[in-house]
């Protein structure tokens, strides 16, 4: 009964002290008492005429309430300005300066007194504030809009005593300059991934090579447009910075992007040199970066080139910064698309753990929204690697279930790049038309060229086609890519090496394939079916590569295209064979049921 009394509101939290009090105390305590007298009825008649009430005093402090968040902050422009007046004649030892934090948010009323997490988050943007100066939080910024002429540097979000989440600070000035935007410019930050692409700085001494550094640049912000997960801004904002030296977290703030791209152009002798970086603009973090080389014999070809490259490397270096930025926030905070980025991050490298503790996060994801495709087609993912590792408990019951989500993921987003992969790479391996399949990841292609890991599923499911020569092309131009976003490079070295090993190219097969095991150990279980079938397999057990822990997975772990009866090509003849010569050891199983029968009868089909 007596928590249901308690008088509540919302207001504006006003709290100011005096920066240094204790030192001018100790200098002079009648003077800085008679000059605090003296600013006090300053600043509480301009309180009370903004509309505001003073609720408590101590010392060098007060705290006041208003109804309005615009009035709060004028006032407290006012006030400094006040103050600064009356320090101007002042010697600089003796000047009397004020700090003052402004937030809006919830307080309870109890007589003449307020309480509530909201005066002590102004009482900490209060110390926030410079010497003069007025800090005011996210949820100030956010009534204020318009209403104000003055201008704002984002303090970012900040951890301060006593409060739980981080608070998002500002620092308010009445003018306005080059470096502090002006309030109702400042843009939010989207509610996806967003990057600026700088003009790229023209290092040649030459100033007509700028076409090219620009040109340069158009290119790529093209190219990352094409990342459907990813807010690019438009060429013609991002280009007003040209010939400046900007701050890069005030481009951030201005522009409303996370990450800033930026770079340089250094031509000589015919050739080029490009440089670029990535920044996280939130804290000035160097996310990546990375130099690309050329000759100028052909202009449009090699900016074409780089910056499908960089788009490339640039994606996943982004959504690994993602999962961080993720990671870090509180629980009770997540979004869909948090527990999916989190997901991911948990996916790799995969074990069973990993592989549930990502769906479960994908199946939080989906709770919250039954369409979001990438959880959707992920959620797929993960049932896939359960049957495929041996990790199902009821494998059809998993089948089934990643059947279902991939087939939903397409239904909901049929443009994202990620999802066709993701969506055609399941199908695929669990028996679709392997030609409509391939039509799924050649329209991801053709919507994402730069998209690294779309090339790498093409690579595997053309290999289940029989168009190996392709497998390899596109394997190797997922590398090329992005050549350390994959989980190791095991995995596109293995799909490279069984390419080679269906073409009969025995030697290029297993030095790829003994590449990918000395990179990832998990994948020798599948390098054995092809290792054995190849000269050099004794070699190999001389060097321990062939211990009873590392026997070849059945055929039945493999898609079912590779399996079905009307698919006897010579491709699936030598993944036959290597198998029948793993199996060769073992004792005979009943003939009825002797799988042996098949791969030979699937070697003979093939002459």
């Amino acid at each position: 009964m007596e928590a249901r009394s308690v008088e509540r509101k919302l207001a504006a939290i006003f709290a100011a002290d005096v920066e240094g009090y204790s030192r001018l105390m100790g200098r002079d305590e009648v003077g800085t008492l008679r000059t605090l007298t003296a600013y006090r009825v300053i600043i509480d008649r301009l309180i009370a005429s903004h509309r505001g009430r003073i609720f408590s005093t101590a010392g060098d402090s007060l705290v006041a309430d208003f109804a309005s968040a615009v009035d709060a902050v004028q006032c407290a422009i006012e006030v400094q300005d006040a103050i600064a007046k009356e320090n101007a004649d002042r010697p600089p030892d003796e000047q009397m300066r004020f700090r003052i934090g402004v937030h809006v948010g919830d307080i309870m009323v109890q007589g003449d007194n307020l309480f509530g997490d909201a005066v002590n988050v102004a009482a900490r943007l209060e110390c926030l504030a410079e010497p003069g100066g007025i800090c005011i939080s996210g949820a100030v910024r956010d009534h204020i809009g318009t209403n104000l002429s003055v201008g704002l540097a984002d303090l970012g979000p900040q951890r301060v005593k006593n409060i739980t989440q981080p608070i998002r600070a500002y620092r308010i000035s009445k003018e306005t300059s080059p470096t502090i935007s002006a309030l109702g410019s400042l843009l939010p930050l989207p509610d996806k991934p967003s990057i600026a692409v700088l003009p790229f700085q023209n290092m040649s001494g030459d100033p007509e090579q700028g076409y090219f550094a620009d040109g340069m640049v158009e290119e790529i912000i093209t190219a990352l447009s094409r990342i459907r997960w990813l807010f690019v801004i438009a060429r013609n904002s991002s280009f007003t910075f040209k010939g400046q030296t900007v701050d890069v977290k005030q481009v951030g703030r201005e522009l409303g992007v996370r990450y800033v791209l930026e770079g340089s152009v250094r031509k000589a002798s015919g050739r080029v040199r490009i440089t670029a970086q990535l920044i996280d603009a939130q804290n000035g973090t160097h996310l990546w970066a990375d130099r690309f080389d050329g000759s100028l014999e052909d202009v449009f070809d090699l900016q074409e080139r780089v910056a499908v490259n960089v788009a490339g490397i640039i994606e996943p270096a982004l959504q690994v910064a993602e999962m961080r930025r993720s990671a870090a926030r509180a629980t009770v905070d997540l979004t869909a698309y948090d527990l999916y980025l989190r997901a991911v991050g948990a996916f790799f490298p995969t074990t069973k753990e990993r592989i549930l503790a990502s769906l479960a996060l994908l199946e939080q994801a989906i709770a919250i929204d039954r369409h979001y495709g990438p959880a959707l087609s992920w959620a797929a993912i993960c049932h896939l690697r359960l049957v495929v590792d041996g990790f199902a408990e009821a494998p059809e019951t998993s089948r089934s279930k990643a059947i279902d989500l991939a087939r939903l993921a397409l239904r909901a987003e049929e443009n994202d790049p990620g999802i066709l992969a993701n969506a055609a790479f399941v199908l695929a391996y669990f028996g679709e038309d392997v030609g409509a399949m391939i039509g799924l990841i050649d329209r991801a292609l053709a919507l994402n060229p730069s998209f690294a890991r779309g090339w790498y599923l093409s690579g595997l499911i053309r290999i289940w086609a029989g168009q190996h020569d392709l497998a390899i092309q596109h394997v190797e131009t997922s590398l090329r890519l992005s050549p350390l976003a994959l989980e190791h490079m095991g995995l596109p070295l293995f799909t490279m090496g069984e390419a080679y090993f269906f073409r009969r190219q025995f030697d290029d097969a297993a030095s790829k394939l003994i590449l990918s095991v000395q990179d990832n150990q998990a994948i020798l279980p599948h390098t054995a079916f092809s290792l054995r079938a190849t000269p050099i397999w004794g070699g190999l057990t001389k060097h321990g590569l062939s211990s009873p822990g590392c026997a070849p997975l059945p055929l039945r772990s493999y898609p079912a295209i590779c399996r079905g009866a009307t698919r006897r090509t010579a491709s699936y003849s030598c993944r036959a064979c290597g198998w029948l010569l793993a199996k060769q050891h073992e004792p005979d199983p009943p003939s009825r049921g002797d799988p042996r029968r098949r791969c030979r009868r699937l070697l003979a089909a093939d002459g």
